[in-house]
């Protein structure tokens, strides 16, 4: 696991990637000094490659206004933030995607896209239904992301189809009931992610690696289903848009701690939100932040079903923090694994699991890291620096 292997055309010190976490460093949606250190420390701690989260393909698309977008102005950031993980020895990636439904659109001050439209719980206003012009565009800005990663130095690109994020919210049979070409079947359900992928390919060739983070279900009634999943999987696969998948569950939406395992952080969530808000959270919130058992590599069996319908390369994440679970991925057949609460953490655990293989991670799994992304994501746990 800690030997050199490819991904793509790229060339990586090890197998190790660090997974995309919503930094909370860029205020005014462009690179900061900040968000440049936050990628430095696990890159000069070992990782092979880290992931930056999240890269809005449009400004509409971010998750909140104070969220990086893809455009020009971004680019002279982006690429000194390249500039400095490759210093360090790694390789970058950058996450793109379009958060639709899981948009604050009150903080954007533009509406959120959703396949339906309706209220939306993220910022209290209504989601306006993407139009097939909408999508289009979406697409269209999904390439024009790639070229501007190419621009900057990115080593890779990983598109964002998990979460209900946008791609992933019309995977939903519970959040797509349209009954256009975009809704219905799982094939019409799966278009747009299809489609953008696609484009990013045909944007970039293979200049440098694709990699798409994908649902293998999202964990609600009613959600994607991990047969769909497989399938998505599987045309993802034929078409050849993409070098690997990264494996996740969840809903950002709808059942977001299904991903993270361990304690579910809610006064430290509630404490985050405007008040009619918080109080709702403190009131019905245990029915939104659900709490799992954590374990190692949680993740695991459902993926191994994925693992034995494909060929793909796969990312296996979900309870990865030490070296016998890098090794049990690689047994398993998975050719890379991610890690992220951990490296939080510890950001040179990778270098210390190289010296000595018995190294255990300090994570508690308490995941009071995951509240800190409204104002700089890090480990409220970890001694001060």
């Amino acid at each position: 696991m800690l030997a050199p292997a490819r991904l793509g055309p790229l060339r990586l010190r090890n197998r190790v990637i660090k997974a995309a976490t919503f930094e909370g460093r860029t205020p005014d949606a462009v690179v900061t000094d900040e968000l440049i250190e936050y990628h430095r420390r696990p890159a000069a701690g070992g990782v092979a490659m880290t992931t930056v989260a999240y890269c809005a393909v449009a400004p509409e698309g971010r998750t909140r206004r104070a969220q990086l977008w893809m455009r020009p102005e971004a680019l002279p950031g982006l690429r000194r933030l390249t500039d400095a993980v490759h210093d360090a020895g790694a390789a970058v990636s950058l996450q793109l995607g379009h958060a639709g439904p899981v948009a604050d659109a009150r903080s954007n001050r533009l509406p959120s896209l959703s396949p339906m439209g309706g209220l939306n719980p993220v910022g209290l206003r209504r989601d306006r239904a993407a139009t097939a012009e909408d999508l289009d565009r979406v697409v269209r800005a999904h390439a024009s992301a790639a070229r501007l990663a190419v621009a900057a130095g990115a080593d890779a690109v990983e598109l964002h189809l998990g979460h209900n994020y946008l791609a992933s919210a019309f995977l939903s049979p519970r959040l797509n009931r349209r009954t256009d070409t975009y809704g219905g079947s799982p094939a019409r359900r799966a278009r747009l992610a299809l489609d953008l992928a696609r484009a990013v390919r045909e944007e970039v060739g293979d200049r440098i690696a694709i990699t798409a983070k994908l649902n293998m279900t999202d964990g609600v009634r009613g959600g994607l289903a991990p047969e769909d999943g497989l399938q998505v999987a599987r045309w993802l696969q034929e078409d050849g848009s993409v070098d690997a998948l990264a494996l996740t569950a969840g809903s950002s939406l709808l059942n977001p701690m299904y991903l993270f395992r361990g304690d579910a952080p809610l006064k430290e969530f509630a404490a985050r939100f405007p008040l009619p808000q918080r109080l709702g959270l403190r009131t019905v919130g245990r029915s939104f932040l659900r709490a799992y058992p954590y374990e190692p590599l949680y993740l695991l069996d459902r993926a191994l079903e994925f693992r034995a319908g494909l060929a793909l390369p796969l990312v296996l994440l979900g309870g990865v923090t030490d070296r016998a679970g890098m090794d049990r991925a690689m047994a398993e057949g998975f050719e890379f694994v991610a890690m992220a609460r951990a490296l939080l953490r510890e950001p040179d655990l990778v270098h210390r699991i190289a010296g000595a293989p018995a190294t255990r991670s300090l994570c508690i799994h308490c995941n009071r890291c995951v509240p800190t992304i409204y104002t700089g994501t890090h480990c409220p746990v970890a001694p001060a620096d």
